[in-house]
């Protein structure tokens, strides 16, 4: 997967936005205002990190060489994701970027989560 394809299937989850709230190459994506998704425009090799449920995050890490604790991140609940000449299946990372959005989704207070059913009703 290219940078590309990865901020056009994030960005096309309900009540996503992108944004740069740490400096201006490093590129955030947040749903309903919280952080799921985030990666260097100007790293080496495009890596993203990805929230994870810790038991998951860790299984993930022993079985993919490509996954690793979540670099500048709470370890027990990120994933930093090696993208840039992966061996890891498409299908894969759109599962691991939706298991993020949902952990961040599920997080939500009430009062979002029925903002975000009404803006993902909408399209």
């Amino acid at each position: 997967m290219h940078i590309d394809e990865f901020r056009d299937y994030c960005i096309s989850k309900a009540g996503t936005e992108e944004c740069f709230p740490f400096d201006e190459t490093t590129l955030v994506f947040k749903v309903m205002g919280k952080m799921f998704a985030l990666t260097s425009l100007d790293a080496d090799e495009f890596r993203v990190n990805l929230k994870c449920d810790p038991n998951r995050a860790i299984e993930l890490r022993e079985t993919h060489q490509d996954i690793i604790a979540g670099y500048h991140m709470n370890k027990k609940h990120w994933n930093t994701v090696i993208l840039e000449d992966s061996i890891l299946d498409e299908d894969l990372i759109i599962d691991l970027i939706d298991h993020s959005y949902d952990l961040v989704v599920k997080g939500l207070p009430k009062k979002l989560k029925a903002e975000l059913k009404l803006i993902d009703e909408e399209d």
